[in-house]
């Protein structure tokens, strides 16, 4: 049997005998002096404490309703995340605001259309209006919803290709790229679904900011004496929100980076690559600005303190130790380039021309690149690659040491009866979705893969071998990657272990390179992003032959939105992405499109060998791979020599090094901002005051995505898609225009002084 109580160890602070509140579906609280895996509850106190206990199986899930709301949904949330994704501060729009805006449709929907029943009486019979909206409708669209929220993975390569290369990748190709790389993921959440849905230690932090807003929406409750009821308190944090984002979006974007070394000393470059948010190491800065703060993190009010605290010890190691020794020694000739930069630089500082060295084949001129020299990364981009190969060999190790021995039993009781909590015995009532549907459309997606493949090879350069290759690797790691974000909200990323294997197996080819890494990373995600929706429908009660019908279509609707919004804002802004051209303030610099094809050129064009191999400049960090191994050793020893010691468990080596793995395109004012209010919430107000977190922490945190979101649209339908700027000192965010210049004896670069 699977211990639980031992599996949630490393995920809560458990104070045994302790009272807690389990609120039910209407609002009454009860108290127990026991722990709440004694009751059938679940052994992670931020579930019991939020999700409700009971499942109303009569509720109809599969309406009309939510036919037509959640495809507008998916439709219009694939369309606004995709438009905004260019910016240099992206917008991201989650399902939390759909969830939040089809609740009045809904209720208009039951009342306005008719009752009549279809074929009564025959097998096929059926209703547009089968009653009140209800809440497992609403899970429902939501999770339909929710396809759309994230940015498919793939249109980097459109983008690569495109607007960076300038070379063709027509958009049927690009289609059946984007579609296959999406539905592969299917296929790993169906085969590890059992290990990370269905055990409850394997509790997926985010669901619970959806969850509790659910029943904030859903639930009546009655309003105590000198408090809010969640629907007031959700109410008054969205409008606050909503209004509030005018002043960063638009009137005074300074607030989305206070940087206040760089007013001291507006003319020192030291001072500015310590202080600038944006630039540099940011020493200071912080942002008022929700957009900057949940851009590449997510929300701080969805993570566990012990996830924080680890990703802070890894910022602040890589921000504040490991870049600032390179940098002052100049290691790797470190201040011959900005300290904080994604750009390609020559010997000399200059930005590379990563055009002189391909020839007409789209292929590396070896030639050329040696008339054109090494090419060099900036001090913090180099160490950035440094903590990712230690993070994989890290996330392997960690999960072997810690969670070996569960998913091991775990897998010899796959098919037998064991203990469950109350959620899992709900569940059981509804018919499952069989292994076979998972499995065919992984071998499906394959085949399919292969296929286009080798017949588009001219437009997408992978072989068959290493279409295979990146399945094997996404089926290897899917399970570990899965265990840590399952319980600590953070994903540790396979992109640069997929760019370093097919750099080397096959150097040259950047298209090549990037198609291996969508789909040997980016399915692995999908499958993730698959498991955290059906452990969503878990904690509330769908039945998971629904989910998954709502989850395939709202993917291929997804694609197809993605895409197009896509291709036709490369085709319509000029100069979009083209940090040079664009006009002062313009906000289509596109960082997330730069950082892809920078590693494109550094994995693909030029290869791993001559960068970070033999050939290479930077081959002392391959060393990384040896310490992210050694560290969960070091870790899981002391663990057991000092067993009274809980705090040493809650030390997550994966968590940590993974903590800047958005950075760049993210920077150092994001991760203040986040680190300090997940602090706050995580910390402070969950351990001193528990009730007023369980009520409104996760409420709070979908009403200020929501208002965001809405005043974020809001702005953009006002303005314009061309940006209209407001001329005056508060509307440069950060303000610290030296902070991305060397610092050398006379190097030149545009805009800088000459030392």
């Amino acid at each position: 049997m699977v211990d639980y109580q031992e599996i949630s160890a490393p995920l809560i602070e458990k104070q045994k005998q302790k009272e807690i509140s389990i609120h039910n579906r209407d609002g009454v609280s009860s108290s127990t002096q026991s722990s709440p895996f004694d009751e059938g509850n679940s052994p992670i106190e931020q579930v019991a404490l939020t999700v409700p206990i009971t499942d109303e199986s009569s509720l109809p899930v599969v309406t009309f309703r939510m036919w037509i709301l959640g495809t507008l949904a998916c439709i219009l949330l694939s369309f606004l995340n995709q438009f905004f994704w260019f910016r240099r501060e992206p917008l991201s729009i989650s399902s939390i605001s759909a969830q939040i805006a089809v609740v009045p449709l809904g209720h208009l929907m039951a009342f306005l259309i008719p009752n009549r029943i279809f074929f009564k009486g025959r097998k096929f019979e059926f209703t547009l209006n089968p009653g009140p909206f209800n809440v497992k409708e609403h899970v429902l669209i939501t999770i339909f919803a929710n396809s759309g929220a994230g940015n498919p993975y793939a249109i980097h390569i459109v983008s690569a290709v495109k607007v960076f290369y300038k070379r063709t990748l027509t958009f049927w190709v690009s289609l059946i790229v984007v579609l296959t790389t999406q539905v592969l993921g299917f296929g790993w959440a169906g085969i590890f679904r059992r290990y990370l849905v269905e055990p409850a230690a394997m509790w997926w932090p985010h669901n619970l900011v959806q969850v509790s807003l659910f029943r904030a929406l859903h639930e009546k409750e009655e309003r105590a004496k000198n408090e809010m009821t969640r629907n007031q308190f959700f109410l008054i944090a969205f409008l606050c929100s909503f209004a509030y984002y005018v002043f960063p979006g638009y009137l005074f974007p300074m607030l989305s980076s206070l940087s206040w070394l760089c007013w001291l000393f507006p003319a020192s470059v030291l001072a500015q690559q310590l202080g600038s948010g944006l630039h540099g190491l940011g020493i200071g800065a912080i942002g008022l600005d929700w957009s900057s703060i949940s851009s590449y993190l997510g929300s701080p009010l969805a993570s566990p303190w012990f996830a924080t605290a680890n990703i802070a010890v890894g910022y602040f190691l890589i921000m504040y130790v490991v870049t600032p020794f390179m940098y002052w020694f100049n290691v790797y000739k470190a201040k011959t380039f900005p300290i904080f930069s994604d750009g390609l630089f020559t010997s000399d500082g200059q930005k590379y021309n990563i055009s002189a060295i391909i020839d007409p084949n789209f292929h590396i001129d070896f030639n050329a690149y040696d008339r054109e020299g090494r090419l060099y990364l900036s001090t913090f981009f180099s160490m950035t690659y440094a903590f990712s190969f230690a993070c994989l060999s890290a996330t392997v190790v960690h999960v072997f040491l810690f969670h070996g021995r569960d998913l091991w039993q775990l897998s010899k009781s796959a098919f037998q009866e064991k203990k469950m909590d109350i959620h899992t015995k709900l569940m059981r009532k509804y018919k499952q979705v069989p292994e076979w549907w998972f499995l065919s459309i992984l071998l499906v997606n394959i085949a399919a893969t292969v296929f286009i493949c080798e017949y588009y090879k001219t437009q997408l350069q992978l072989p068959w071998w290493g279409v295979l290759l990146a399945c094997g690797l996404a089926f290897f790691f899917t399970l570990p990657v899965g265990v840590i974000t399952a319980t600590t909200n953070q994903t540790p990323g396979l992109n640069v272990i997929t760019e370093y294997i097919i750099g080397y197996l096959y150097p040259g080819y950047p298209v090549a390179n990037m198609c291996f890494k969508v789909y040997g990373y980016i399915s692995m995600k999908q499958g993730l992003t698959f498991l955290q929706d059906l452990k969503l429908g878990h904690y509330m009660k769908i039945p998971p032959r629904a989910m998954f019908m709502a989850q395939v279509v709202g993917t291929l609707i997804s694609a197809l939105v993605h895409l197009g919004t896509a291709w036709w804002l490369m085709e319509t802004v000029p100069d979009i992405c083209d940090r040079a051209l664009l006009p002062p303030g313009s906000p289509w610099t596109c960082p997330g499109d730069h950082v892809f094809y920078d590693a494109s050129v550094i994995w693909g064009l030029i290869g791993p060998q001559r960068i970070f191999g033999n050939l290479g400049h930077y081959s002392a960090l391959n060393w990384a791979f040896l310490f992210g191994a050694i560290a969960p050793v070091i870790v899981w020893i002391a663990h057991k020599s000092f067993p009274n010691q809980h705090w040493i468990r809650l030390i997550t080596v994966p968590v940590l090094l993974a903590g800047i793995i958005n950075m760049p395109p993210a920077t150092s004012v994001n991760y203040n901002s986040w680190i300090i209010i997940a602090f706050i919430s995580g910390f402070v107000v969950y351990r001193y005051y528990q009730k007023l977190w369980s009520r409104h922490n996760y409420v709070l945190s979908g009403a200020l995505d929501a208002g965001l979101a809405f005043m974020g649209v809001l702005l953009y339908l006002c303005l314009g898609m061309q940006h209209v700027r407001l001329d005056w000192w508060g509307s440069d965010a950060d303000r610290c225009p030296l902070a991305s210049c060397p610092t050398a004896e006379g190097v030149v670069v545009k805009g800088c002084p000459v030392f």
